[in-house]
């Protein structure tokens, strides 16, 4: 039987052996395919606005077609977006980001037990970024988290199957509390103008409206709710549209025909934008196996939380570990500074990362061009030996993008995020308060 010889695309060497499915899965290269648009997968209700708008391609996210690219490569790509949020103000279609209600008696109690943040320290109309975990402390879900009322959240989630967890939980728990999706579609306001923008759409309220902070409110005739969120590290809104399968083109048409004053343009959630303010995405930089302490939302795991939640016991565990000297995980996430020619669009693998000595030892999970910093910029997972800021790595990066045909580019680790943000998380700020005690 004749064999072929050449590397095994599931790369072996790279130490996942405390993971069932590894994380760089097929390093199988660019896939040239037309996506077939049926009924199986959902559109959302801004979707044929978003194709009137340009949209010329797209991926699937939570089962629902989910716009990916408006400037064409000739006239700039993804590069040219990037130029737009950062400049001006950027109107995104994210419908994909369902809206999981938990309502009833129980809301509070359920909620706190399936999220590992204290869900009592939010009060009605206020927000948190949040993490759901499984029995095995590995992350189901890093949804933002809305609280309308004392006995009612909303899950804004990201690219998996909350619902159905949320449900199948409920099951043997059996609190109080309804359990279900939402007719409604969010769309994200983000750029340095945002603020100006949405005063002028909604008033002077949104002067006041701190960050995580939601208002009710109503445009073009539609019951609208704002927050005070988003998914770039610029200054950002979300407006979560209710009754969107009726009020879509109203909200879309109004918010686009206010826009032309300030330049505001389409575009596809910002990858390059959060990559530098080390915003994390699942699916991409975490999945089910992987635990909060891997890519450092210890922050997310508080001490002091009096409730009991799902995966508590396996995260103590874990942070018992690492504070007796041992960590507990193959990989742990970092940040990169590489060389190599612009990444300017979406990885299609999980590039490889290596180490002088040791051969390949880890992985890119996100990697995109920084134009403030010059050079490009990467997470990734390498092991915890590798992971001091100055350690010297090497990438594997496509032909397209290597500086000499053949050879890996020259990385370097280096702290996250890679440039401040508008809307600093709480991990951000954190360092930087470390920072300036030292000083």
């Amino acid at each position: 039987m004749m064999t072929r010889d050449r590397t095994h695309p599931n790369v072996p060497q790279v130490d996942q052996s405390d993971r069932l499915v590894p994380r760089n899965l097929r390093q199988s290269g660019p896939t040239p395919v037309q996506m077939l648009i049926s009924t199986r997968v959902r559109k959302s209700p801004f979707w044929h606005l978003s194709i009137e708008a340009g949209c010329w391609r797209a991926t699937v996210y939570n089962r629902m077609y989910h716009p990916r690219g408006f400037v064409r490569p000739e006239d700039g790509g993804a590069m040219a977006e990037y130029d737009a949020l950062v400049n001006r103000v950027t109107l995104w279609d994210v419908a994909v980001e369902r809206q999981i209600r938990v309502r009833g008696a129980d809301a509070e109690a359920f909620v706190n037990r399936v999220v590992t943040r204290d869900v009592i320290r939010i009060a009605p109309m206020r927000g948190r970024y949040v993490i759901v975990c499984n029995a095995q402390g590995g992350i189901v879900n890093d949804p933002v988290l809305l609280r309308l009322a004392e006995d009612e959240f909303w899950f804004s989630a990201s690219d998996s199957d909350l619902m159905l967890w949320l449900q199948g939980v409920n099951v043997g728990l059996g609190y109080d509390v309804a359990i279900d999706e939402l007719d409604v579609a969010p769309l994200q306001i983000q750029g340095p103008l945002s603020e100006d923008f949405m005063t002028d759409l909604f008033g002077q309220a949104i002067h006041d409206l701190p960050y995580y902070g939601l208002i009710d409110t109503e445009i073009a005739g539609c019951s609208v709710l704002v927050s005070q969120t988003g998914f770039s590290g610029e200054k950002g809104y979300e407006i979560f549209v209710r009754d969107a399968s009726l009020n879509a083109e109203a909200v879309w048409y109004a918010v686009r025909g206010h826009g032309a004053r300030y330049g505001l343009r389409v575009i596809a959630p910002a990858h390059h934008r959060r990559i530098a303010a080390g915003i994390l995405s699942w699916g991409q930089d975490m999945d089910a196996e992987t635990s909060p302490f891997q890519l450092n939302l210890a922050y997310q795991v508080p001490r002091e939380k009096a409730a009991d939640y799902i995966g508590r016991a396996a995260l103590e565990r874990a942070r018992a570990e690492i504070e007796a000297g041992r960590y507990p995980f193959k990989l742990k996430m970092v940040g990169l500074a590489m060389g190599g020619a612009p990444i300017t669009d979406y990885a299609p693998d999980f590039w490889l990362i290596s180490a002088p000595g040791k051969g390949r030892v880890g992985y890119v999970t996100s990697p995109w061009w920084s134009p403030e910093l010059g050079h490009n910029i990467a997470l990734g997972f390498v092991p915890y030996e590798l992971t001091a800021p100055g350690t010297r790595l090497k990438v594997e990066l496509p032909e397209a993008y290597t500086e000499t045909s053949g050879q890996p580019v020259e990385a370097e680790v280096v702290d996250v995020p890679f440039r401040p943000s508008a809307h600093p998380s709480e991990r951000e700020r954190a360092r930087a308060k470390a920072r300036d005690d030292v000083r």
